[in-house]
């Protein structure tokens, strides 16, 4: 028996898999679909998961006609959408100071969104519409180039989860607002936004990434974060308010974060949590943190060497460990102070379950050895210290390579990887 040359399979699917289908589409190509037949003419329309960007119309070299197309586009599938939208996302450098995008989410806010990214030209940013805050149900944020005011009536996004914000311009206390008044949120992220003093009042805070120019950070009520990510960028302003500050940046940042599980610090980062008094024994004790990943820590600077000392030893159950050094100067050269290392380093501290070690952009100076050495000497089941020497060093990586085999290893399976390229 052959089959009816009639039959429309695809149309008789139950509508959750046709949704399933028009959702991985392009959204153009999902809105094609209507001339398919009168079936499909607005299945589309009922799509829960809304994505927009450039390819959306026909690129011409006319910047204005493409706007105005793109624009025209997004207003028409909003008009002759029916039901919910749990998901809009926008993702142009076309749109520039465009109202219509007020309207589009004043629309949104009507129609149950629970997560919203708006990702907008560099070049000019929009002012976020004070209806973006009536979005009671925003399980996700990610915002990019615009400027952010909560007005003083906003009571909080009860369940937002995911805020992600990118060079979007929010004053301090604005922004600790936002967060303290997301009782839900598990992730944050905040990237090149400047000259922040920040305090972070989140407990079921989860992950936190950070990248900016930072004046001063404080975790207050983050009980289960697990996972940073923080870059410090330095300005003369910052350089200044960190020199005239005598509270303990090491307790102030880590010291509200008992159960890390991974720790990712950038560029001035360990240079950041030097500033303040030295806090001595740590009250604290990360049994947790498994990976710690340090860049640019220069070994010029007690201060950072001890900071970095402090962190992997009040880490028990360290597993694996990157550091990138930046000591290359004549300074770390010709140090003399390396009693420091006698005076410093715990005689019982024991790496007991410490595997993996990277080291990058090494110049070989004292104290890096040193470090080398000391982490050789008390990382038992260690199977891996892998070295990369700085480009830079070219005469002194022969030197380098005898005074590291010449080293005592308390593992009898560590292998020593000179990384040359």
């Amino acid at each position: 028996m052959g089959d009816s040359p009639d039959l429309d399979l695809i149309s008789d699917l139950p509508q959750s898999i046709i949704e399933s289908i028009l959702t991985r589409l392009p959204i153009v190509e999902a809105v094609r679909t209507s001339i398919l037949s009168s079936k499909w003419r607005y299945r589309w329309a009922t799509l829960t998961h809304l994505a927009f960007d450039e390819k959306c119309v026909t690129s011409t070299n006319d910047r204005i006609l493409v706007e105005n197309k793109l624009i025209n586009f997004i207003t028409r599938a909003l008009f002759l959408h029916q039901g919910p939208i749990h998901k809009f996302q926008l993702c142009t450098s076309f749109l520039t100071s465009c109202p219509d995008i007020d309207q589009w989410i004043l629309f949104l806010s009507r129609k149950d969104i629970k997560e919203l990214v708006l990702e907008l030209d560099e070049n000019e940013w929009i002012r976020v519409p004070s209806c973006l805050f009536n979005c009671k149900k925003l399980t996700r944020l990610e915002l990019s180039r615009c400027e952010l005011d909560p007005p003083s009536t906003f009571k909080g996004f009860s369940f937002l989860k995911s805020l992600k914000l990118y060079q979007v311009y929010v004053a301090s206390d604005a922004i600790e607002s936002v967060i303290i008044s997301c009782p839900l949120l598990e992730s944050l992220s905040l990237s090149y936004i400047d000259s922040l003093t920040l305090n972070i009042r989140s407990p079921n805070l989860k992950y936190l990434c950070l990248e900016g120019e930072f004046k001063d950070i404080c975790l207050e009520n983050t009980p289960l974060l697990i996972a940073m990510s923080v870059a410090m960028y330095m300005t003369e302003d910052i350089a200044e308010h960190m020199e005239q500050s005598s509270s303990c940046n090491f307790i102030k940042f880590l010291g509200g974060a008992p159960h890390l599980e991974r720790l990712i610090g950038r560029i001035y980062f360990t240079k950041y949590l030097t500033v303040g008094d030295d806090p001595g024994r740590l009250p604290i004790k990360y049994i947790n943190l498994k990976i710690i990943e340090l860049y640019q820590v220069s070994f010029e600077d007690m201060k950072e060497i001890l900071v970095v000392l402090r962190l992997i030893t009040n880490s028990p159950n360290l597993k694996e460990l990157q550091i990138s050094s930046s000591s290359n100067t004549p300074a770390a050269m010709e140090a003399t102070d390396l009693d420091f290392w006698e005076k410093e380093c715990p005689s019982h501290c024991i790496f007991g379950r410490l595997k993996v070690v990277k080291m990058t952009e090494m110049s070989g100076v004292p104290h890096e050895m040193e470090f080398i050495k000391f982490l050789l000497e008390n990382s038992p089941v260690l199977e891996v210290m892998s070295i990369a020497p700085c480009s830079f060093v070219t005469e002194g990586r022969l030197n380098m390579l005898i005074e590291l085999v010449r080293f005592r290893r308390a593992s009898p399976r560590a292998e020593i990887l000179f990384i040359q390229n």
